[in-house]
């Protein structure tokens, strides 16, 4: 018997493993097929007559953009002063603090404005996403779509996702905007730069690619949000607590996955 004991908890051990790694590729699997399905009944419903709703997509995009705005303007805001202030401590050293336009350019642009555009969406929006699915779950409201006919797919998915992919971008574009201009303000304060130069240092330093960059994976993080969001609130088991849970487990993953995705992005291309 003491003998067995190592082995049986060896087997446990490799038996909860690979049940989690089968459960983990099931939602990949999961969210590959929402995305598909979804693509199909927006390309493909209207020519069968069941159209994603419009109305449905316009209050998705209210909810993830519209109401978001003061939040994102506050954070980007924040992050383009703390970027001004530490770019001119720092370069302050070798005497070039004048220079600080262009890493404040190039960093929110390409990078902070994106990530934390997307960080804010997924804990304001992705959460409530599948806290919302999740609760339509425990109450049946989704078994009463397929026994009315209608597509859960079509009807709750899609629309969550064409919000997010033109929300999400136009809210990184505004958090540039807002970003920008609150560094150059303080640039203004702290160098005595005008903003007119300081928007032409702004220009002079980006490019078209650099603003690309930044809209690319905003549209990456958009799918993200609202797919794991999705998969977290149909995977509600448990009721109330069960809903709570996919909650926070579909903050966690989606704001995982962005800073995991972020880094891909930023290695593959600039190799």
């Amino acid at each position: 018997m003491t003998g067995d004991a190592p082995d049986s908890r060896l087997i446990r051990s490799l038996d909860r493993t690979g049940r989690k790694a089968v459960a983990a590729v099931e939602e990949v699997g999961n969210a590959g097929i929402l995305v598909v399905e979804s693509l199909y009944w927006l390309i493909l419903g209207p020519r069968i007559r069941q159209p994603v709703r419009l109305d449905a997509v316009i209050n998705q995009m209210m909810e993830i953009g519209i109401f978001a705005i003061p939040i994102i303007a506050m954070m980007a805001a924040t992050i383009g002063v703390m970027l001004a202030i530490q770019g001119i401590h720092t370069l302050r050293i070798f005497g070039a603090e004048t220079k600080v336009t262009v890493g404040i350019a190039l960093s929110v642009v390409r990078e902070f404005a994106p990530l934390i555009t997307g960080i804010l969406v997924a804990g304001r929006s992705g959460s409530a996403l599948a806290a919302r699915i999740g609760s339509m779950k425990t109450n049946q409201e989704i078994d009463a779509l397929h026994v009315m006919g209608i597509n859960p797919v079509r009807f709750l998915v899609a629309p969550a996702l064409i919000a997010c992919l033109i929300m999400v971008p136009a809210l990184t574009f505004f958090s540039h905007v807002s970003g920008l201009l609150a560094a150059g303000l303080y640039v203004n304060l702290e160098l005595k730069i005008s903003l007119a130069a300081y928007f032409d240092q702004v220009v002079d330093a980006l490019s078209a690619g650099d603003l690309l960059h930044g809209l690319s994976k905003s549209l990456i993080f958009a799918v993200l949000i609202a797919v794991i969001g999705v998969v977290n609130g149909a995977s509600v088991t448990g009721g109330a607590e069960g809903v709570g849970k996919a909650t926070t487990r579909a903050v966690v993953q989606s704001i995982s996955a962005i800073i995991v995705t972020d880094m891909l992005f930023v290695f593959a291309v600039t190799r």
